[in-house]
């Protein structure tokens, strides 16, 4: 897939820039297209708090690290990035090299605004100095496992890689089902092939099959087995990670790729700066924004606000989450307190269950939407 290419950020000769530490997956393993879309947001967010003055009259000056997915390559970008003498750290799209990252930000009194990770533990407990944009991944995943219920759907199964992220949306499903009287059946993909799945899924007459697992592999191969498999034609496929958000779902997968629902946290409309925003994001893309791109960009909005409050002293930044009221692409963001959640969090982030439309693999429908608040 093309790649658009990343304008540099300003910088004063003097050296009087407000350095940010940004982690983001650009290359493999990493999904790097997801990268790149919180990089874009990112980047137009900074032109746009500079040219209205910036911190205090202070340019913001971006420091990216590549972290390709692998949690001790972040662990090891955040130190190098403190010992920079970044006021901060942003983004991240992993969950598992998000929670890396926020557990040493932590350990070295780090602010981390964490954009796209939405792992509920993303720290081992309470911790002042993490924020995080994305709502927590029980919040999203019940909303999901509602609209499959909801649709008739009471034996479900997952094909599951082993991660922490994938056993924790497991559980969640697995609850959320189970409480309304329906099964989650898991099935191990390192130790079953497409096929082999395909004969499970027929065996149990489970009739929806959700996709726990990376993308394009080995998720791409089981969306071809499932849907080429005449037992499972009435079988639907999902994909609560959000794996056909991206542009290169249908390049791979064409119309095989549609009418699986996906979690995206975007409202149903946007507001007048969301717009605003999709249209310039669309431009420096070359194609459609993805919900990270409008978290990069209030990323920049959000941190933008915590630093001109604390005077980019890492200490009073990280004392402002809870005072920080922005207006972002998709709603008002508040930081507070979530039972459960270790980190400051935006509890009202909006959040849809969506799909490729069939007839338009291009066009996406929403299915359901929860506003933000």
């Amino acid at each position: 897939m093309p790649h658009a290419a990343t304008p540099p950020i300003a910088t004063r000769p003097d050296g009087s820039s407000v350095r940010v530490g940004v982690l983001a997956p650009l290359s493999r393993p990493g999904w790097d297209e997801a990268g790149r879309h919180l990089l874009a947001g990112l980047h137009l967010g900074v032109r746009e708090v500079d040219a209205a003055g910036g911190i205090d009259g202070r340019p913001l000056e971006l420091l990216v690290r590549d972290t390709a997915a692998d949690p001790h390559r972040a662990e090891a970008a955040v130190d190098e990035l403190a010992a920079l003498g970044v006021a901060a750290l942003a983004g991240e799209y992993h969950s598992v090299v998000a929670r890396a990252a926020a557990a040493r930000a932590d350990a070295l009194a780090l602010p981390f605004l964490c954009s796209s990770a939405v792992l509920d533990d993303l720290t081992d407990g309470p911790t002042p100095w993490v924020a995080r944009l994305c709502p927590p991944q029980s919040r999203g995943w019940r909303v999901y496992a509602d609209l499959l219920l909801d649709a008739g759907h009471r034996r479900i199964a997952v094909a599951a890689q082993g991660s922490v992220y994938w056993a924790a949306g497991t559980r969640i499903l697995r609850d959320q089902v189970g409480a309304r009287g329906g099964t989650v059946d898991e099935l191990d993909l390192s130790a079953l092939a497409p096929s082999a799945v395909c004969d499970r899924l027929a065996a149990r007459g489970a009739t929806a099959l959700l996709l726990l697992a990376g993308h394009p592999e080995p998720a791409v191969s089981l969306v071809r087995a499932v849907r080429g498999d005449a037992r499972l034609a009435e079988v639907l496929i999902g994909a609560p990670a959000g794996q056909p958000e991206f542009s290169d779902w249908p390049w791979h997968l064409g119309g095989d790729g549609a009418a699986i629902p996906f979690l995206r946290y975007l409202p149903e409309r946007l507001n007048p700066l969301g717009t605003r925003v999709g249209a310039e994001l669309r431009a420096r893309l070359g194609q459609a924004p993805s919900f990270v791109a409008f978290e990069g960009y209030d990323t920049a909005l959000v941190l933008a606000a915590a630093l001109r409050a604390g005077g980019a002293d890492r200490a009073r930044t990280a004392a402002a989450w809870p005072d920080v009221a922005v207006e972002g692409t998709r709603g008002r963001i508040r930081f507070t307190r979530t039972p459960g959640i270790g980190v400051w969090q935006w509890a009202g982030a909006p959040i849809q269950v969506a799909d490729r439309d069939p007839e338009a693999p291009g066009r996406f429908r929403v299915l359901r939407a929860v506003p933000a608040n």
